[in-house]
């Protein structure tokens, strides 16, 4: 089941499935690493979940909630468990 980004809790990993044709951020996001297949785990979130940290491809990067929401991931494993394996 895919869900935004901006919805993981801490210490939660998924893969990148989808994001939003945003023009003034989605280049932004593929340059910091935030692209379909991707594997990122939420490390922090602050002020309610108005800012949280993930982990993508060796970096933390800080996203805002209204950045994040552009990208839909999935559970790890997600996929293994749909298919009853």
């Amino acid at each position: 089941m895919l869900f935004p980004l901006s919805k993981m809790k801490i210490g939660q990993t998924a893969e990148i499935c989808w994001l939003a044709d945003h023009k003034a951020i989605t280049k932004r996001l593929l340059d910091l690493g935030f692209e379909p297949g991707a594997r990122v785990g939420c490390v922090l979130t602050k002020h309610g979940g108005e800012i949280s940290a993930y982990w993508i491809k060796g970096a933390v990067i800080a996203l805002r909630r209204e950045d994040a929401e552009l990208i839909l991931v999935k559970e790890e494993g997600c996929k293994k468990e749909e298919n009853g394996q």
